[in-house]
């Protein structure tokens, strides 16, 4: 059945948009992938229930505000894709859904002035750092704040690991095998630095260049899936400009960023930039998959045996479509025992600013992770989004894991560098 949604409401999204509602035939496939239909078992909490609401909406019969109850709580996590039989490109209406409805929706002056705050510092490394420093001093009087104010105190770390400026040029070991060009990120540099050094060092290892340009920004995701779409296609747009082609691929190492660079055809379809950003889309490729298609140096054999549970992150698993690579480059790695996590597929409840927007579905997601993680008593966590990192950190600190007792969850290049340096050691004696 073919819907008739008004082009007018879409503008240069009508074509994806109207292919997603089209494609969707509400078999069901996608409700035991949704994370929050797990958790509120609401079927306008499904992914099939918000298409129909979406839908709805656009053709007019349903309000934004109503739709937008059940739309909000949505984590983009895109679990539904995977598990679609009809390839349903969810994200591909969700994104511009959110950006056409942010221009119609009503908030709160408190809303309005907590959103500008997120989008004017965590795209900005330095604003960001400045920030976290400024809400520590506040955490004594949170109690005395609104609701969503007090939950974003709550989440800052109670540290931060000093800055490490990085070269716009890291060299290669030995014989050069390539040439790539490294998004940095912006919330990874304030809160776990060495990602991007631990990154660096394992390419060169086996050979890569890497070039890190300075006039590079956020990737813009942060915007766009909250519907800030301008702000997106700035970043975008800059990003263009500051990245060159002429390298073997662009690397990244944050998910939710590497998905952002990906969907930069769907945000500035129909433009003159449109083409440029296809380009660079097609170039852009997580440090996982690159180092797979290479063929990785592999490190020594480790001492000892090392138990290592590996989260995908959903940015990574069921965006980009990226499940192998990592675990191939985890096996690669001699005494190591790769574990999988039950209900691995399911969101950890990060997805970005989900923590402050849906503060109790996050923390309830947060829990069910740290306890299948826990069950599987490793002896690091390895996982390739600092969003997720973040919070699966955060609640196994909660529930008192012993993986909790130093730095135990790492990202994948972490693992890898560790390894290469001969400093990744399991632990004597399970503490969970």
């Amino acid at each position: 059945m073919q819907h008739t949604i008004p082009s007018n409401q879409l503008g240069a999204w009508a074509q994806p948009m109207k292919k997603a509602v089209n494609a969707c035939v509400h078999c069901g496939f996608c409700l035991p992938a949704c994370p929050t239909y797990q958790e509120l078992g609401e079927e306008m909490d499904s992914p099939r229930g918000r298409i129909f609401l979406m839908k709805e909406t656009l053709e007019g019969a349903v309000s934004f505000d109503s739709a937008l109850t059940y739309v909000d709580r949505c984590l983009g996590c895109l679990g539904c894709e995977t598990a679609c039989p009809s390839g349903v490109k969810y994200g591909e209406l969700l994104t511009p859904f959110r950006a056409i409805a942010e221009r119609k929706r009503k908030r709160s002056f408190a809303d309005r002035a907590l959103r500008q705050l997120i989008l004017n510092t965590l795209p900005f490394p330095n604003r960001f750092r400045w920030a976290i420093r400024s809400g520590q001093l506040g955490k004594a009087v949170s109690r005395l704040l609104p609701g969503r104010m007090r939950t974003m105190l709550d989440l800052l770390p109670s540290s931060l690991p000093a800055a490490q400026k990085l070269p716009t040029v890291y060299a290669h070991e030995g014989e050069r095998r390539g040439t790539v060009a490294l998004l940095a990120g912006c919330a990874q540099q304030v809160l776990a630095p060495e990602i991007n050094w631990a990154t660096l060092r394992v390419l060169a290892r086996n050979g890569i260049e890497v070039h890190i340009p300075k006039s590079q920004s956020c990737c813009g995701a942060l915007a766009a899936h909250t519907g800030a779409m301008g702000n997106a296609k700035q970043a975008a747009m800059n990003n263009l400009r500051a990245f060159s082609l002429d390298v073997d691929a662009i690397i990244t190492n944050a998910a939710g960023c590497g998905s952002g660079l990906h969907e930069y055809p769907l945000w500035l379809r129909d433009s003159e930039h449109e083409e440029s950003a296809k380009r660079f889309a097609e170039k852009t490729c997580d440090v996982s998959v690159y180092l797979t298609r290479i063929g990785l140096v592999p490190p020594a054999p480790l001492s000892r045996p090392v138990r290592v549970a590996y989260h995908d992150a959903c940015h990574l698993a069921h965006a980009q479509k990226v499940k192998r690579e990592p675990r191939q480059l985890l096996r690669a790695i001699a005494n190591l025992e790769l574990v999988e996590i039950p209900d691995g597929e399911m969101c950890c409840g990060s997805a970005g600013t989900y923590n402050l927007e849906q503060p109790e579905t996050a923390n309830e997601l947060g829990i069910a992770k740290a306890a299948n993680i826990a069950s599987t008593a490793p002896d690091y966590v390895a996982s390739g989004n600092i969003g997720c990192m973040t919070q699966i950190q955060s609640h196994l600190e909660r529930r008192g894991s012993g993986l909790a007792r130093g730095r135990k969850v790492l990202h994948t290049m972490e693992v890898l560098d560790l390894a290469y340096r001969g400093q990744l050691a399991g632990r004597d004696t399970a503490n969970d």
